[in-house]
């Protein structure tokens, strides 16, 4: 029988070979989302809640955004990341 640490090293290698294999346009949407969550778990902290309710939506939040942030690098790559940083600074040179 196989351990256990095997088989997650082989399930992580096959999820981390999948999310590669998306196109850029699919790591840029997951960004988005992943900004979003950035901004809605700040952001709820002006809501008239209890606190425990606010620490909780929190760390679900940003847990969120942690997640949808690594996941966009995975699906960008380093490519996508230079293909993105070029699009930002020729931007940037346009205005």
């Amino acid at each position: 029988m196989e351990p256990i640490k095997e088989k997650l090293k082989r399930w992580a290698s096959a999820a981390r070979d999948w999310l590669a294999g998306l196109g850029f346009r699919t790591g840029l949407w997951v960004g988005a989302a992943c900004v979003v969550f950035y901004v809605l778990s700040f952001a709820q902290m002006a809501l008239p809640i209890s606190v425990a309710l606010k620490g909780t939506l929190w760390v679900i939040l940003f847990g969120l955004a942690k997640a949808t942030q690594y996941t966009a690098l995975l699906i960008l790559g380093k490519e996508g990341v230079r293909r993105l940083r070029g699009l930002w600074k020729t931007k940037m040179d346009a205005e």
